[in-house]
């Protein structure tokens, strides 16, 4: 009888100790779930890019999707936290954002957001949008003269330099004996009127 007395005192002298571990195994697991939840969510958006227009004028660029990578779409959230104004956009996409920038090309005010996508292994393609009277206006971005065409096997770069938007790729099977197969041919496009006109920049 004793012994089960004394039992019961140690029982009950070590019980808080057993919750206090159980709660603390408890917590462990939340927060390695919590932190699993975060990592999943994390993983979600294989893209993301965030292009400040002016003070409280942010457009949030997002791509996600799972499975094959070049399918799936994205999102363009515009934020004006001065007057409570927030609207998106979403879209499918085929290809790889591989970068996302704006500019004001027309210099009307109006941004125009800038979606690189990687449609082939080595093949550039852009997605344009100009921002105006609250909603995103879908640009036709012109695809290669049929004369450069001839000289294109993919390995382009488009890039910014003084407001001016440029695209380069390096030149093959060329007839022109003054431009050596290797070397790059640059194109500057010009954008008014909401379209976009090309033209090729003299070495």
């Amino acid at each position: 009888m004793r012994l089960i007395r004394d039992l019961l005192k140690v029982s009950m002298v070590l019980a808080p100790f057993v919750l206090l571990a159980a709660c603390s195994d408890n917590e462990k697991a939340v927060e390695v779930k919590q932190a699993d939840a975060v990592q999943a969510k994390k993983d979600q958006f294989v893209f993301y890019k965030d292009l400040s227009i002016r003070p409280g004028i942010n457009f949030e660029v997002v791509s996600w999707g799972k499975g094959v990578d070049t399918v799936g779409g994205y999102l363009i959230l515009m934020s004006d936290s001065l007057r409570n104004n927030y609207r998106s956009l979403s879209n499918e996409r085929k290809g790889v954002i591989t970068d996302a920038w704006n500019l004001d090309m027309d210099n009307d005010g109006n941004p125009e957001i800038y979606i690189e996508l990687l449609s082939k292994t080595n093949v550039l393609d852009l997605n344009v949008y100009e921002y105006s009277g609250g909603s995103f206006d879908k640009i036709t971005f012109p695809p290669l003269s049929s004369s450069l065409k001839k000289n294109y096997a993919g390995n382009d770069k488009f890039f910014v330099k003084d407001g001016e938007l440029f695209r380069t790729f390096p030149i093959v099977n060329s007839q022109d004996s003054t431009a050596k197969a290797g070397s790059l041919k640059t194109i500057r496009y010009n954008f008014r009127g909401n379209s976009f006109s090309t033209s090729v920049v003299e070495e």
